[in-house]
C-alpha cells in the first residue's frame, strides 16, 4: 500500500511538472501565482499579430497588468466578492457564456415542430406569400378630412409606381407602419390566416412582380407588392429557418433553462441551479481552455470597476476640499479661450418671489442654493420658479448675455414667468474648481488613483519572472 501511495505521489509530482513546464508561473502577486498563459490572454486579446510585439511592448503591458491585478486584489481584500449585486452581475454574464453548453436541441426540435404545425394549420392547402406593402395609417372612427388626405397621398405614391419609381425606395420614404418601413415594407412569410381578410384577398390575387392598387383596410390605406409566393415546405426543409427565426425570440434561452430544470430532477433535487452551473463551467472550459479566462476576465472586471467606483471615483468628486486644493495647485492647467459668467439665472411669477430668490442665493457660491431653496420655500411657490446654477459662455444663456455680457439684446417675453434676474460675475479665468469642475474632477479621479496604485505596490507583494516573460508569445 505504502509502494502504491508513493508511486501516485511521484505521478502526481511529474504531472505538476510536466504543466509548470508547459505553462510556467510568470509572477506572483499576493501570493497568488499567475501563469504565463492568462498573461498572454489578456495581452494578445486586443493585438492582430500577437508574434509581433516587440519585448518593450510587453514590458509596458507588464505594468498595466500588474496594476490590474493589485487592484483585483484590494477588491477580493474588501470582500466586494461577496456583494449580492456583484454575484447576480456576474451570475448572469456568466450563464449567458455557458447557454450554448447547454442548448437542449430535442427540445428545441420540438417547440419548432409545434411551431410548424401552427403555420402548417393556418396555411392549409394555400401558398404562403412574401408580401411588402406601403401603408397610410386611417384610424378606426377619423373624420372625413382625414381619410381624404390619406386618400390623396395613397393616389400620389400609386401614381409615382406606375410611372416606374422603385417600390422599396417609396416604401422607406412614405410608409406608416414604423416596423417594415426601414426594410422597403417587407413582411414576413406569411400564410391566409396571419392576414385581415381586405388585405388577403388582395395579396392572394397578386403574381410576383406585382402592386396592387390602394387597398382600405380597417387600418388604413396599403399598396401591396407580391415578392414571392409559393407553398409551404416540408418540416425538414424549413427546419433552420424556424430554429434561426426562434433562436432570435428567446429558444436559446428556453432551451438551456430546460436542460437545467432537466438536469435538477434527474439528481433528485440534490444539486441546485449553481451546481449545475459550476458544473458545465468546468466542463466547457476543459473543452475551451479560453472560456476559462475569458469568464474570470469578467469576474476580474466587476471586481476593480467596484473597488475603483467605491475607493477612487466616488470619493474623489464628493472630496470638495480635495477638488478645491488640487485646483489651486494646477491652476496652470485650465484656461477658458473666452470669459465666462459663474451665475444664478432664475424666473418667477411675481416681483415678491423673485425678491426672496435673490436674498436666499446672494450668499451662495455654488449650486447649494438650489437646496437652499427648495428647504426655504414653500413647496407651491416652487412650482412659480424656474432656477439654474452654471459657468456660462456668450450665448449660452439670453439673461446671462443681457445682464452680464451686456450685449443689448432683451430676453423673449415668458407670459408664464415673467419677471427674471442673475446673480453672478464675469470672470476671464477660473477661479476655482468649480468654474470647470468636469475637468477637475476628471482630474483629481486620475491623480488619486495613482496614489492608490503607489498604496497597493507598496502593500502586496509582486514577483516577476524575467525569464519566463522573455518566453512570451516565444514557445510551442
Amino acid at each position: 500500500m505504502k509502494k502504491i501511495f508513493v508511486f501516485l505521489c511521484l505521478v502526481t509530482v511529474g504531472v505538476a511538472n510536466v504543466f509548470s513546464q508547459a505553462d510556467p508561473v510568470i509572477m506572483t502577486i499576493a501570493g497568488k501565482k499567475i501563469l504565463r498563459s492568462e498573461f498572454e490572454y489578456s495581452l494578445n486579446k486586443g493585438s492582430e499579430s500577437p508574434q509581433k510585439l516587440s519585448d518593450s511592448e510587453i514590458k509596458d503591458y507588464l505594468n498595466l497588468f500588474v496594476d490590474y491585478r493589485l487592484k483585483v486584489q484590494a477588491a477580493l481584500d474588501a470582500r466586494l466578492d461577496t456583494l449580492s449585486s456583484f454575484k447576480e452581475e456576474f451570475r448572469n454574464y456568466r450563464d449567458i457564456q455557458l447557454r450554448s453548453y447547454l442548448y437542449d436541441s430535442v427540445y428545441a426540435d420540438s417547440v419548432a415542430h409545434e411551431v410548424y404545425k401552427t403555420i402548417k394549420e393556418s396555411v392549409g392547402d394555400s401558398d404562403i406569400v412574401l408580401l411588402s406593402h406601403i401603408f397610410l395609417s386611417v384610424p378606426v372612427n377619423s373624420d372625413k378630412t382625414l381619410l381624404d388626405k390619406q386618400k390623396n397621398r395613397i393616389d400620389s405614391i400609386y401614381d409615382k409606381l406606375r410611372s416606374g419609381a422603385d417600390f422599396t425606395e417609396l416604401a422607406k420614404r412614405f410608409s406608416e407602419d414604423v416596423n417594415t418601413a426601414e426594410n422597403g415594407g417587407r413582411l414576413p412569410w406569411l400564410g391566409p390566416s396571419q392576414l385581415i381578410p381586405e388585405f388577403r384577398d388582395v395579396a392572394y390575387s397578386l403574381s410576383p412582380g406585382k402592386f396592387s392598387k390602394p387597398t382600405l383596410t380597417p387600418a388604413g390605406y396599403h399598396i401591396i407588392y407580391m415578392n414571392n409566393r409559393k407553398p409551404l415546405e416540408s418540416f425538414e426543409d424549413k427546419r433552420a429557418e424556424l430554429l434561426a427565426e426562434l433562436n432570435e425570440r428567446g429558444l436559446r434561452e428556453a432551451a438551456a433553462e430546460y436542460s437545467i430544470k432537466r438536469m435538477i430532477s434527474q439528481s433528485s433535487g440534490s444539486l441546485s441551479r449553481e451546481d449545475i452551473m459550476q458544473m458545465v463551467q468546468l466542463k466547457a472550459q476543459q473543452k475551451d481552455p479560453a472560456l476559462k479566462y475569458l469568464i474570470s476576465e469578467y469576474y476580474d472586471g466587476l471586481l476593480l470597476y467596484e473597488a475603483a467606483n467605491r475607493m477612487v471615483w466616488q470619493t474623489a468628486a464628493a472630496d470638495e476640499k480635495g477638488l478645491e486644493n488640487y485646483f489651486q495647485d494646477n491652476k496652470e492647467k485650465y484656461h477658458w479661450d473666452t470669459p465666462r459668467a459663474r451665475a444664478y439665472v432664475f424666473r418667477a411669477r411675481s416681483k415678491e418671489t423673485l425678491k426672496k430668490i435673490r436674498k436666499i442665493l446672494k450668499s451662495c457660491k455654488g449650486d447649494e442654493g438650489l437646496e437652499k431653496l427648495r428647504e426655504t420655500l414653500p413647496a407651491d411657490s416652487m412650482k412659480f420658479v424656474k432656477v439654474h446654477f452654471g459657468i456660462y459662455k456668450q450665448g449660452d444663456d439670453p439673461i446671462v448675455d443681457y445682464r452680464i455680457f451686456k450685449t443689448g439684446q432683451q430676453p423673449k417675453e415668458n407670459k408664464l414667468l415673467p419677471f427674471y434676474e442673475v446673480i453672478g460675475k464675469k470672470y476671464k479665468q477660473p477661479k476655482n474648481a468649480i468654474d470647470v469642475r468636469a475637468q477637475v474632477v476628471s482630474d483629481y479621479q486620475d491623480y488619486c488613483e495613482e496614489k492608490w496604485i503607489d498604496d497597493l505596490r507598496k502593500k502586496y507583494a509582486v514577483s516577476i519572472d524575467y525569464s519566463v516573460l522573455s518566453t512570451v508569445n516565444k514557445h510551442d
